[in-house]
């Protein structure tokens, strides 16, 4: 995988490390998001929560981590990303953002995530994270019947889906971690 390198890019980065709050380099410029509500930031914790137990009994490998982080990406349209949870297995980088996207990443749905637009741009942040080298995406639908769809870089377009009462996983970026859907709604 390549390096961020270029002085625009370098420049952005370095306005990311100021910005209050939760954002990502798109196009060429730093893309806030706003806070989320209740059940959407409880479902990514519940998420952290589970991925972080799971990285305490392997003992080393990879590393669960919460909602804010930012994961540095060299693609053309997008430099960073910042999951509600996610699982690496990448260099560390001390007090810095990681240097490369996550191998596993979970987008829990705010209030405005729904709708052609919404879809749209769901679609391609996913496309994005494949083609940065991500294995697997979660897109959590608190709303939706299909309530965890699950996302592989092998078929980025055709989802495995979990409703309430299924068991979920993140086949092959967390081997052998699973993940009751019905917890996401304590």
């Amino acid at each position: 995988m390549s390096t961020v390198t270029d002085r625009k890019t370098e420049a952005l980065i370095a306005e990311l490390y100021k910005v209050e709050g939760k954002a990502e380099i798109v196009g060429g410029r730093i893309v806030r998001m706003s806070p989320t509500g209740d059940e959407p930031a409880r479902a990514g914790g519940v998420v952290f929560a589970s991925l972080l137990r799971f990285e305490e009994k392997l003992s080393g490998h990879g590393r669960a981590y919460p909602d804010n982080v930012a994961y540095l990406a060299d693609l053309p349209n997008r430099k960073s990303f910042a999951p509600d949870a996610s699982y690496y297995t990448g260099p560390r980088a001390g007090m810095k953002f990681l240097p490369q996207p996550p191998d596993f990443a979970v987008e829990v749905r705010s209030e405005g995530d729904y709708g052609p637009a919404a879809e749209e741009a769901m679609a391609a942040k996913r496309a994005d994270y494949f083609a940065a080298g991500t294995k697997v995406v979660w897109d959590v639908d608190l709303l939706g019947e299909d309530t965890v769809r699950v996302y592989r870089d092998d078929d980025p377009t055709n989802p495995t889906t979990y409703k309430r009462g299924d068991i979920a996983e993140a086949e092959p970026a967390v081997p052998g971690w699973t993940m009751p859907v019905a917890d996401l709604f304590e």
